[in-house]
């Protein structure tokens, strides 16, 4: 049996939280760009809990941009998937089995533009989500009349724009692409391109004034739809085949900026959980998990990975990484995350982090962590980096390791069609990254870990100039390649 409406009714209540029928009707009010699980495990998980309790009655239109992925079974199953949340909090199990029924369906941008602007023409939709990765929220100078627009904030401003010709009212546009200040730095591009595209200054007027693009926190680690033995025990368990399940932890934040008077009566979601916070600022909560957790995982994800383990949970139960990433998060991040934290902060939050990383119930695999590594290290660990040097003068031992895993990993050894992929164990990854091209050039220098130093390109500043760091990175990487059976 596979997971549709029109077989909920024969769906087992046991073990299983199912929407009731009023959930599955609600109209259209929240636009979506992107169909990847942190968006279906975190915003979508909120949305579906707040439908339930009567607090926000909609639900959400994916817009698919890519075309990795399955959208077909969205339609297959009618939006329809199950989150597989597990996880402890304060000493106890948590094992939930959830049909989110959040999304109503999915459209294709290529294929579908007509009916993505038929939405902003009309009076149901209310919020903006976004996650397009870190490279998504970039400024793309093009056409935004052709259909669609290639970058995210170009359909966005194509959107926006086809409202403000119908007369529509203004949007809460929250991104969730985890680099700092999304929403202002959303809010700029568009502008920005806006102008570009010459549009009249009625509409920028109203870009401005009646749209708030506020900027988030995403805080949950959602490794997604889990391999072969394990997804067979849940399906069997839950008695029916869903595509599109995930798995994800207990754990939730989702941190908005903004005024809590204006946000609330549209972000009405809020109400039903805890984990969505609305404040003024969302400073330290963005800096607290940007750092420590996924600074961390970032600094992290190489070197495990050529070290021999496929998911967090398995270097975390190995003694010697366990303690190399401990020694990264508490004593070398923590103390290195460039603002002022309240006392204690980093080492609270970081404790849970490791907390979180031990979670048994978790398969979340570090290759998957590796996609687009190298903005990924730019964004969340060269601030700490450079900070570090700030306070001590000398390379963090631990830092330094997981740099020398990052320049390994991104070591390509096979390209074909401009896709990279690299080596170990005598078995090849794929490198997924937008620089991949970058880093085989730098590799087949005579000194490739100068070369990726000291690329402005990548890092805006001259990692190489860092004193003692290119030799430490230099001498770490000989032990990264023993440890990947180089």
């Amino acid at each position: 049996m596979k997971l549709n409406i029109a077989e909920l009714d024969q769906i087992p209540d046991e073990g299983v939280q199912k929407p009731d029928a009023a959930c599955l009707t609600l109209p259209e009010t929240v636009l979506q760009f992107g169909t990847g699980v942190l968006l279906r495990g975190l915003p979508d998980y909120f949305i579906d809990k707040a439908n339930r309790q009567g607090h926000f009655k909609g639900r959400v239109v994916i817009v698919k941009s890519t075309s990795g992925g399955d959208a077909h079974a969205f339609d297959r199953q009618d939006g329809l998937y199950t989150m597989c949340v597990r996880g402890i909090e304060h000493g106890h199990k948590i094992a939930e089995n959830i049909i989110n029924s959040a999304v109503s369906r999915v459209l294709s941008a290529k294929d579908q533009w007509a009916e993505v602007l038929g939405l902003a023409r009309g009076t149901d939709i209310r919020i903006v989500i976004s996650n397009t990765t870190e490279v998504g929220i970039q400024l793309v100078e093009e056409d935004i009349h052709t259909a669609p627009p290639a970058s995210f904030p170009g359909k966005l401003l194509a959107f926006l724009y086809a409202r403000y010709q119908a007369g529509g009212a203004g949007l809460v546009i929250i991104p969730t692409e985890l680099i700092s200040d999304n929403g202002k730095k959303l809010k700029l591009i568009v502008t920005d391109l806006a102008r570009f595209n010459k549009l009249e200054q009625g509409f920028l007027d109203w870009l401005d004034r009646h749209n708030q693009f506020c900027s988030s926190l995403v805080d949950r680690i959602v490794p997604g739809r889990p391999d072969g033995p394990a997804l067979g025990a849940l399906q069997t368990y839950l008695g029916y085949e869903d595509d599109l399940l995930l798995i994800c932890e207990s754990y939730r934040l989702w941190a908005i900026e903004g005024d809590p008077d204006l946000l609330s009566p549209v972000l009405s979601f809020a109400q039903a959980d805890p984990g969505v916070v609305i404040a003024p600022s969302i400073e330290v909560f963005k800096e607290l998990k940007l750092r420590l957790l996924n600074g961390t995982h970032t600094l992290s994800c190489g070197l495990a990975f050529l070290s021999g383990f496929d998911t967090v949970r398995d270097a975390m139960e190995d003694e010697d990484f366990g303690n190399f990433i401990e020694t990264l998060a508490l004593g070398e991040i923590a103390h290195a995350i460039p603002i002022a934290l309240p006392e204690g902060a980093a080492k609270e939050f970081g404790t849970k982090v490791l907390d979180r990383f031990r979670n048994p119930y978790l398969e979340h695999r570090w290759i998957n962590i590796t996609l687009q590594y190298s903005s990924k290290m730019k964004l969340r660990v060269i601030p700490v980096l450079l900070q570090h040097y700030v306070l001590k003068g000398t390379p963090p031992d631990a830092m330094t390791e997981g740099f020398a895993g990052h320049i390994q990993f991104m070591k390509p050894t096979k390209e074909e069609g401009g896709k990279y992929s690299g080596s170990s164990r005598g078995l090849h990854y794929p490198i997924q990254d937008d620089n991949a091209a970058k880093y085989a050039q730098h590799w087949s220098s005579n000194d490739p870990v100068h070369a990726i130093l000291s690329d402005m390109s990548l890092w805006d500043t001259d990692l190489s100039a860092l004193p003692g760091f290119e030799s430490a990175v230099k001498k770490a990487l000989i032990t990264v390649k023993e440890k990947g059976g180089l």
